[in-house]
């Protein structure tokens, strides 16, 4: 079984020092290239509907389809900072669960705050926006390394939706907010190995359960977080089709991993694993403190102490962990994903409902759920 050191580069999954020495090194170019390493697969059998649960969620797709020019209500006049304000309001205060006591914020004033307000938007949003490509380019992928006629049939859908996400996202940071910033470099690390990977699989692993699961789940907390009626109207349609693209992936990969022997469930068992640590590690938005001028350790070491960030980085995880056991992630190989699990946290998710069993849930027209069991 390999280390820590061999999946994250690091004994201790902690160790800030490690995480923050993660750079983007190319953040000024406009193109990136990842080699491809898979093969494209044509299959000879057309016959539609052999997998069933698949062919379900491909006719929901073909009639779920919402166009972002023409359905979001892009007149609505969208005040960033008066936005950012009346979050932090509705939420407690800027730093209503922070001791700023003998740090560099100790003497921000309101306009400082908004200021962080600011930019810790434009960066969230401009994630997302990294990662709805990563998507896009990786169900891409999928449509041509699957060997299931049903499977590209459906993944086909995706691209549309993936293509649709990205077009909203940077539409909405384009015209309402003050600024892109580059993708992180824990993400684009990640998005980096789910292309490079050879085996179909691990595309659907890495994109559909474990990079669209801790979306689901991002936007659903921001969703729920934020008073600004636009933002809010584009993520409920995108969760609509996110919650659809997790259910593909534990589908399809259900099936599959009936099949695999322990030594290849380990594999994927490792790789959800360093998938995990790297979009928790994603989310410490240290880009936005370099630009704030506030060194990037202290200032996340004080974060990561607050009650809401630490809610926040496990409830990430709220899709991720209940389809890892509904795939038999957990506990294959002496549980070794659930002993990592409860390392980081997480494990208390388990149980909670896998997307397989509540995607229509999201469907629009529906009221969302509370998260939960």
């Amino acid at each position: 079984m390999s280390t820590n050191e061999e999946l994250i580069g690091r004994e201790d999954i902690n160790d800030l020092e490690a995480i923050l020495g993660i750079t983007n090194t190319d953040r000024d170019e406009v193109i990136h290239a990842v080699k491809d390493n898979a093969e494209a697969i044509f299959t000879w059998d057309y016959e539609k509907g052999q997998r069933p649960a698949l062919n379900r969620l491909y006719e929901k797709a073909k009639v779920s389809m919402w166009n972002g020019e023409t359905d979001l209500p892009w007149d609505t006049v969208v005040d960033q900072e008066k936005v950012v304000a009346e979050n932090a309001l509705a939420n407690g205060g800027f730093d209503a669960d922070v001791d700023v006591a003998g740090t560099p914020m100790e003497h921000w004033d309101e306009l400082k705050w908004l200021e962080f307000g600011v930019e810790s938007q434009n960066w969230m949003l401009s994630q997302f926006m990294h990662g709805e490509q990563g998507a896009l380019v990786c169900t891409a992928k999928i449509v041509e390394t699957v060997p299931w006629i049903d499977a590209k049939y459906y993944a086909s859908t995706q691209v549309m939706d993936e293509a649709r996400h990205v077009e909203v996202f940077a539409k909405y940071l384009d015209t309402k907010l003050s600024g892109y910033y580059p993708v992180n470099a824990h993400l684009k690390m990640l998005l980096d190995d789910i292309v490079g990977d050879s085996r179909w699989d691990m595309t659907y692993l890495g994109m559909q359960i474990m990079v669209e699961g801790l979306a689901l789940a991002a936007f659903g907390f921001m969703h729920q977080m934020t008073t600004e009626p636009l933002l809010k109207q584009l993520l409920r349609y995108v969760m609509s089709d996110e919650a659809r693209h997790v259910a593909f992936g534990v589908l399809s990969l259900k099936e599959f991993y009936e099949q695999l022997s322990d030594a290849e469930m380990l594999e994927r068992q490792e790789f959800a694993f360093e998938a995990a640590v790297r979009m928790r590690d994603r989310f410490m938005q240290q880009e936005v403190w370099e630009r704030m001028d506030v060194p990037v350790k202290e200032a996340i070491e004080l974060v990561m102490r607050t009650p809401t960030r630490q809610m926040f980085q496990m409830m990430l995880f709220s899709k991720i962990v209940p389809n890892c056991k509904k795939l038999g992630l957990l506990d294959r190989n002496d549980k070794w994903l659930r002993h990592r699990f409860e390392e980081i946290g997480v494990i208390q998710f388990e149980d909670w409902v896998d997307t397989t069993d509540e995607y229509e849930n999201f469907a629009l027209g529906n009221d969302l759920a509370p998260a939960g069991h």
